[in-house]
């Protein structure tokens, strides 16, 4: 176990790139499966979540090499294995996208439930309902999930939930099944838009990428290609919360800024501004940051909602910013209950919250936080709180930092490169 001592209350300025969105590669990773031929995939980043995918294609049958730094070729020539790994299983909740593929390929997979971090009930019956409404049987019996079909049949879905895996499982067992597939309510994430073009570079049919309803006309097999996967839009809000918080400068190259439309929108509302050159996102220092309020004075609210709304995984990342800020406001999470029991933590630390209950919180600023001995609870509660940390007058120790590092790649480097004082050691 390692841990994080840093030293906070300093601004930090400098130039970040941040990695390929992990939420895409994930996915990508996936559906390498769908196709017996050789795929090339750049700007994956390196972390925990992605290698345990990766190893997980490996015990199925497939190839994984590294060509170069963030770039990999996977090659699923066969399928030699239809038991997923319990321990890998157990370590992510994306372990689950295996299912669509997998059927849609070669009709069976034995699945252990799937892990990753506990921020709440994470449902698995949106898959459930979109590949039996495919063709598929599944069962839960001793805590394996058995899924099977002989042949999928392209249909309409309309999911219950605007679930990214789930549209996602879906789309990747509907390019390879006969007929049309309809998917209602989809959700259209920039990672779900990204597999959607991925698939079609390998020679699927797949009508209205980006938005809610999705046309999808299978075919008989998929080529081999090469994809880049775009950058990872939730860490770009971090370091834009990050510049804000501790009043740096900050330029993020390569920002995709096109999908940060929203982000800039609840930023605003905080007093975060941040500029667009290019491709690139600049940060100006030294922003007083206040909340707006209503148009009738009253406390304004950010809540989080499917895209192209706020996204749930950067609340944790508002919530800091806004202990910062003058004002109050009120954060309504309800996507997930334990998504804001990270904030007795803030608390301890100085910043001035009321949890009102496990999806609502108010946060009143600004607060000069200090330093505490804390743990990450998950990925990016852990961001959340190493946010604090630097901004923060005095020392502070995070524990459990491997759940960081699942979501972002090397960021107590990037971190010291743009002036922190950050070291990673071992626990006692």
């Amino acid at each position: 176990m390692q841990q994080f001592i840093i030293e906070g209350g300093r601004s930090l300025n400098g130039t970040v790139t941040p990695s390929g969105n992990k939420n895409a590669a994930l996915p990508l990773l996936a559906a390498c499966l769908l196709t017996d031929q050789p795929i090339i995939l750049r700007n994956v980043p390196d972390i925990e979540d992605v290698r345990a995918m990766m190893r997980l294609l490996t015990q199925l049958g497939a190839s994984v090499e590294q060509i170069e730094p963030h770039v990999f070729c996977v090659h699923a020539r066969e399928i030699s294995s239809i038991h997923a790994d319990e321990e890998l299983c157990r370590q992510i909740r994306a372990s689950i996208l295996l299912a669509g593929p997998m059927l849609a390929r070669v009709g069976r997979l034995e699945l252990p439930p799937p892990g990753g971090d506990i921020i709440g009930r994470r449902r698995v019956d949106t898959h459930v309902l979109a590949l039996r409404a495919l063709g598929a049987e599944v069962n839960w019996e001793n805590q394996i999930f058995t899924w099977q079909a002989h042949r999928l049949r392209g249909t309409s879905i309309l999911l219950d939930e605007a679930s990214v895996t789930g549209t996602e499982n879906a789309i990747m067992a509907a390019v390879l099944a006969k007929g049309t597939t309809i998917i209602r309510n989809a959700a259209s994430e920039p990672h779900v838009q990204d597999l959607c073009h991925f698939l079609v570079s390998l020679g699927a049919h797949i009508e209205n990428i980006g938005s809610n309803t999705l046309i999808i006309e299978g075919v008989e097999r998929l080529g081999g290609g090469e994809y880049t996967i775009s950058a990872d839009y939730l860490e770009v809000g971090s370091y834009i919360g990050l510049a804000a918080a501790t009043g740096g400068e900050l330029t993020i190259r390569n920002a995709a800024p096109e999908h940060l439309d929203m982000i800039r929108l609840v930023f605003g509302r905080l007093g975060v501004c941040f500029g667009i050159s290019g491709p690139d996102v600049v940060v100006p220092p030294g922003q007083e940051l206040r909340i707006s309020h209503d148009l009738d004075g009253a406390i304004p609210s950010v809540r989080d909602m499917p895209w192209p709304g706020f996204p749930t995984d950067l609340m944790s990342i508002a919530i800091v910013v806004a202990t910062q800020a003058h004002g109050t406001v009120l954060f309504h999470e309800w996507m997930f209950e334990n998504r804001l029991y990270f904030v007795d933590k803030l608390i301890r630390m100085g910043a001035h919250i009321v949890l009102c209950d496990p999806h609502r919180c108010v946060v009143e600023g600004p607060m000069r936080l200090h330093g505490e001995r804390m743990e990450s609870p998950d990925i990016r509660a852990g961001m959340a709180l190493l946010i604090a940390a630097l901004c923060a007058r005095g020392t502070s120790v995070i524990r459990n930092i491997g759940q960081i590092d699942r979501g972002y790649e090397d960021v107590d480097g990037k971190l010291r490169a743009l002036g922190a004082h950050i070291e990673r050691v071992a626990e006692n």
